[in-house]
């Protein structure tokens, strides 16, 4: 354990003898809320929804899931979905009980299945970003397409942020490149390259394609806990007709879509995203 900044950095046991790295912050007297990035995110893209949440009375751990960040990358490559699903039932055991789950899209679809196919209640909410059974291929192939580029990593900052700008099109490029260090690693060979694990970006998980969305709204139709969806109006990954299904299988769920976002919503409208998560956790959260 050691203090960040604003935040305490725990290392967490995940499955198999991974150890998972979290910034905790608020007081853990406090209800908690436990946030899991996406797939090629860190916990850092939950900096700003983090402090908000702290501030608003809430005991916040954000996760780096295994293969990316500061968390361990699996020894032997494995990076199937039950893989990061047995690494939350771990984390689970060793937090304050029944946290909301704030999952955005491989954090989400983690969550997703690990509450909806688990006996106990584990979670006392689950707010899902930008994932649902039915995915776009198009923005999914896009995602794959900028994991996998630039294998041989970057001379300078401003080059990474360029690739994220020709990725991020409907965000302005940064002035300040700086906050890209949290998510490059400098290497012997003075070059930078992405956090994650290059396993788990060039990983084959398209075989359980068709599998994994039987399973994930099998898993939405036994949510038994408040569910709120986000869903970014721009995002190329998830449809109005995919969030219109999702809904369909759990009607009790609640439903936010938000203008001018793409698939990275937290990222896109901070302000927007955390006002609407901390309502939805004041008026739906069990106390």
């Amino acid at each position: 354990m050691s203090t960040e900044g604003d935040s305490t950095v725990l290392s967490l046991r995940g499955a198999n003898g991974i150890t998972l790295a979290a910034d905790a912050s608020g007081d853990a007297a406090h209800p908690p809320v436990l946030l899991m990035h996406g797939g090629g995110q860190t916990r850092h893209s939950w900096g700003a929804a983090r402090r908000e949440l702290a501030q608003a009375g809430y005991y916040v751990l954000s996760l780096d899931m295994r293969g990316h960040g500061d968390s361990d990358r699996a020894p032997d490559g494995d990076y199937r979905f039950d893989r990061f699903v047995a690494d939350l039932r771990e984390v689970l055991t060793q937090i304050p009980p029944r946290p909301a789950l704030v999952g955005a899209s491989l954090g989400g679809l983690t969550a997703l299945l690990t509450v909806g196919e688990s006996e106990q209640d584990l979670a006392s909410a689950v707010v899902l970003v930008d994932v649902v059974p039915r995915v776009e291929r198009e923005g999914t192939d896009r995602i794959s397409q900028f994991m996998t580029g630039n294998p041989d990593g970057f001379a300078n900052l401003d080059e990474a942020a360029d690739a994220v700008a020709a990725y991020v099109t409907h965000r302005p490029r940064p002035k300040n490149v700086e906050g890209l260090k949290k998510n490059l690693r400098l290497r012997d060979n003075g070059r930078w390259y992405w956090h994650w694990d290059p396993e788990f970006a060039t990983g084959e998980l398209r075989p359980e394609t068709h599998r994994l969305a039987e399973r994930m709204r099998a898993a939405a139709r036994r949510l038994r806990v408040p569910t709120l969806l986000v869903r970014g109006s721009l995002s190329d990954v998830v449809s109005q007709a995919a969030a219109d299904d999702f809904l369909s299988l759990l009607p009790s769920a609640e439903y936010l879509d938000v203008a001018n976002a793409g698939h990275m919503v937290a990222g896109d409208d901070n302000d927007a995203f955390n006002a609407a998560v901390i309502d939805f956790l004041r008026r739906r959260q069990p106390s």
